[in-house]
């Protein structure tokens, strides 16, 4: 029975951690600091840690040191500190894996973790440097990618991917919230030629803004307060491939114009260095607010945003990709089936029409969540209306054409409904609408909302 330490200062989350992998069959002990760690890396033979990122007394990056090429380290890290995990992997991580992450996507990191081991001796990256690495081909999305996929607005996307993807030109890629500008980025970088390089996905509105620098440019130890190692920036980090800015609206103007300096200069500087370091990376960029209006609003540098707009591509909403919703929720059935080990065969008439009606104002990520809970409320055959949340069922219908009521107003509604429904608390209410903070507060305003 394979024997796994977990290394995490959340204990729920840790001892939940704990009981699925004991469920799964592996010997599963927890230390909640790296010095508990170190005790019981002393103390027991372990086939693999699992440890986060930033513990208490030091980050878990330490232990690598430790115990490289003994014990294969898997590091649990944040969206937005994916060049930190980058960093580990150079020191000797086997991988890392960002939170919130799926029960699937955790045992496939473990056992690859432990096959890798089994089979050769070695861990970390002793062993992934022996091994060729396969050429990457580009694959195809349901989202943007998919041949069957029948809307004019998917086709003309799809084109438009095809012409740009070859190039090095920089892409801000535009939509509302839940269409998918993230898995596109990935698509133009796929069918590039440096899809064979590193992808660094940045999620601009989840960076402080005291910490921006260090999260793109990278620090040395002891640079500022906090800082008990070097770090490498996302921007070192993706060298020689892309680099996504997701949200990039968002990004506070002082960093704005550290970002500008970085791409006009092709080098960057770590926090407390004085050596420039030159990179070559794309950047593709995306938003969910119109960067014309913060233009105007001086809320974003013109400058910026014409060094970031070489190209644009427009990510259309669910509800303009008519013909798409049927291949579409097709596919996450499938998907959702393979993920809950169900065999649920389809839906009801009534539960199309439903579907068929609704605006979907979180567009594909809202539809595929819907799916997956009613599989998961389903225990056999089709899916029925009980299966659905209530707001779908009570919400107006929306038809592009001769519809009840407007785009705008049906997204209005929706922005009122959830304020209601959390009392009014805006960070909640932006949670449930599947957009950020500010997303928000830039909807209420275009909308003169007195709330």
């Amino acid at each position: 029975m394979p024997k796994i330490l977990i290394i995490e200062d959340d204990t729920s989350f840790a001892q939940m951690l704990q009981k699925f992998l004991i469920k799964k069959g592996y010997d599963v002990e927890i230390g909640f600091t790296v010095k508990e760690g170190r005790q019981k890396l002393k103390q027991t033979r372990f086939d693999l840690v699992l440890t986060d990122l930033r513990l208490p007394d030091a980050e878990g990056i330490e232990l690598i040191t430790d115990i490289r090429n003994k014990v294969p380290v898997i590091i649990m890290t944040g969206y937005a500190e994916v060049g930190s995990a980058v960093s580990a992997m150079k020191k000797g991580a086997f991988d890392y894996i960002s939170k919130p992450f799926t029960t699937d996507a955790v045992l496939k990191i473990i056992g690859s973790a432990l096959s890798t081991v089994d089979k050769t001796g070695q861990t970390g990256n002793e062993f992934i440097d022996t091994v060729k690495k396969p050429e990457i081909q580009p694959k195809p999305s349901i989202i943007i990618g998919s041949p069957n996929l029948v809307s004019s607005a998917s086709k003309k996307l799809e084109e438009y991917i095809g012409l740009v993807a070859p190039t090095d030109m920089s892409v801000l890629v535009t939509g509302e919230s839940g269409t998918g500008k993230e898995v596109t980025a990935k698509a133009i970088h796929d069918r590039s030629k440096r899809r064979d390089r590193p992808f660094i996905a940045v999620d601009c509105g989840a960076i402080p803004k005291e910490l921006a620098s260090s999260e793109f440019f990278g620090h040395l130890k002891g640079s500022f307060t906090g800082a008990i190692n070097d770090k490498v920036g996302t921007f070192e980090a993706a060298n020689g491939g892309t680099l996504f800015l997701d949200e990039v609206g968002n990004l506070p103007y002082d960093n704005q114009i550290q970002l500008l300096r970085a791409l006009q200069e092709r080098r960057i500087r770590r926090i407390g260095s004085t050596k420039e370091i030159d990179v070559d990376v794309r950047i593709l960029t995306a938003t969910n607010e119109d960067l014309k209006v913060a233009v105007k609003e001086g809320r974003f540098r013109e400058d910026l945003y014409h060094r970031l707009n070489e190209f644009s591509l427009q990510i259309p909403s669910l509800i303009d990709r008519q013909g798409d919703l049927i291949i579409l929720v097709e596919h996450f059935l499938e998907i959702s089936n393979k993920r809950l080990n169900k065999r649920i065969t389809g839906f009801t008439k009534e539960v199309w029409n439903i579907f068929e009606s609704y605006g979907w104002p979180g567009n594909i990520r809202e539809l595929q969540n819907v799916i997956q809970r009613a599989v998961l409320l389903t225990g056999d055959g089709e899916i029925t209306k009980e299966a659905l949340p209530t707001e779908i069922i009570e919400t107006p219908t929306v038809n592009n054409d001769n519809g009840n009521i407007s785009k705008s107003e049906f997204e209005k509604e929706q922005i009122i409904k959830a304020l209601k429904r959390t009392n009014y608390n805006k960070s909640k209410a932006a949670k449930l609408l599947q957009v950020t903070r500010k997303t928000l507060y830039n909807r209420i305003s275009h909308y003169d909302l007195d709330v």
